[in-house]
């Protein structure tokens, strides 16, 4: 048996140990992004409930870029989330200066709350 052979697709496969031909698939150069938080509870997601996708963004050498879009995507929801809801709430500088306690509370309510969105409308979906 050959050690390298090229099928009628025009993938090439070496042979394994166990006697059978594996595809040689290799991840395109370049494709390396930092993920967050957001991105690896996405690719979680998907490994476990989106499957065909999965494996869609993995097989055409796309599932980093597309976790580190989702990632930066979720960042800046929250961020401006936390603006909006900050200013709907009345949160503000002079709070924080005079009642600390009370400011740390409410913006952790509010980042909590703006998370959960975050969660609902780009990771869950």
């Amino acid at each position: 048996m050959e050690k390298h052979i090229i099928g009628e697709n025009g993938i090439s496969y070496t042979l394994g140990e166990d006697g059978l031909y594996y595809p040689d698939l290799q991840i395109p150069e370049g494709t390396h992004y930092e993920i967050g938080k957001y991105g690896r509870m996405r690719w979680e997601y998907l490994k476990n409930h989106r499957r065909g996708e999965y494996i869609k963004l993995l097989m055409n050498g796309r599932l980093n870029e597309y976790l580190h879009e989702v990632d930066t995507q979720c960042y800046e929801r929250l961020e401006l989330l936390v603006e909006q809801m900050k200013a709907g709430t009345g949160i503000t500088e002079e709070l924080k200066a005079t009642d600390q306690m009370k400011w740390v509370g409410l913006m952790n309510n509010v980042r909590s709350s703006a998370d959960e969105i975050v969660l609902k409308e780009l990771i869950y979906v």
